[in-house]
């Protein structure tokens, strides 16, 4: 059973688009750190395809799309050379590159959730692997760059976005197996999951949308005089958080 989004070549050349845009921000990230061209191709091939690799490990899908897809690895490895050139350009296109990449998030959700779905996982297993390839590349350039991850840096809605997706994206798989949904309306309806994602991602950083922290807290719940605290007890982090595009951050308390 073919993946919903795969069988449109009009939505296979988004997400080689898709591909393409995540191996510009990871490469551009290489590059942000000094690093040499050989790095620059690694650290944009795996924040391509990185996601995608940890998928089909999983779901011992092997050898994985991230080293056996021709498309996708040169595709991958051409963003990292052409990043390493229009770099300037590239670090200036600030919402283009958002806006991208919450496609990328929403492609990428979609695919992996119904792919782990075709290999007959629980919908709670499909989640999990969705969200695996949708944010594991970001997940693994970060770490390979002694970067704090995207998903907690950035206190926009990041992962939520992407879990709501794969949530999505069950439910219709399940609706078309029931034949509640036509296959032609299975893909009609991935395409909505993708939009809903790069609504609500964008519309969380354009109106600085962010989920509550942890509560303050005025009172303790021991017995004693020592029960009322001085100050409300709040465990700061970083007082200031970084933007999708590695922009100094605004203040919040969101996460």
């Amino acid at each position: 059973m073919q993946v919903a989004l795969e069988s449109n070549a009009f939505l296979m050349g988004i997400e080689y688009l898709a591909i393409f845009v995540c191996g510009l921000m990871g490469g551009l990230s290489a590059i942000r750190k000094g690093y040499d061209l050989f790095s620059i191709l690694v650290i944009a091939w795996m924040t391509a395809l990185g996601g995608g690799v940890l998928r089909d490990v999983l779901l011992g899908d092997l050898p994985p799309a991230g080293i056996s897809d021709r498309g996708f690895v040169l595709t991958a490895l051409l963003s990292g050379l052409v990043v390493a050139v229009v770099h300037p350009e590239v670090d200036h296109l600030h919402w283009s590159m958002i806006v991208i990449d919450a496609l990328a998030l929403g492609l990428f959700a979609v695919n992996g959730t119904s792919k782990a779905l075709t290999m007959h996982t629980s919908g709670m297993t499909a989640v999990f692997l969705g969200m695996a390839t949708a944010l594991g590349g970001g997940l693994i350039r970060d770490m390979l760059l002694n970067e704090v991850p995207m998903i907690i840096r950035d206190r926009h809605w990041y992962a939520v976005p992407t879990a709501v997706g794969c949530i999505l994206t069950v439910v219709v798989f399940r609706s078309t197996q029931t034949g509640a949904i036509t296959p032609v309306g299975e893909m009609v309806l991935d395409v909505v999951i993708v939009g809903v994602v790069v609504v609500m991602r964008v519309l969380s950083v354009v109106f600085d949308i962010r989920l509550p922290g942890a509560v303050p807290r005025h009172e303790l719940h021991f017995p004693g005089p020592g029960r009322y605290l001085r100050r409300p007890v709040i465990h700061p982090g970083v007082p200031e958080d970084v933007d999708a595009a590695g922009d100094r951050p605004r203040r919040g308390t969101g996460a």
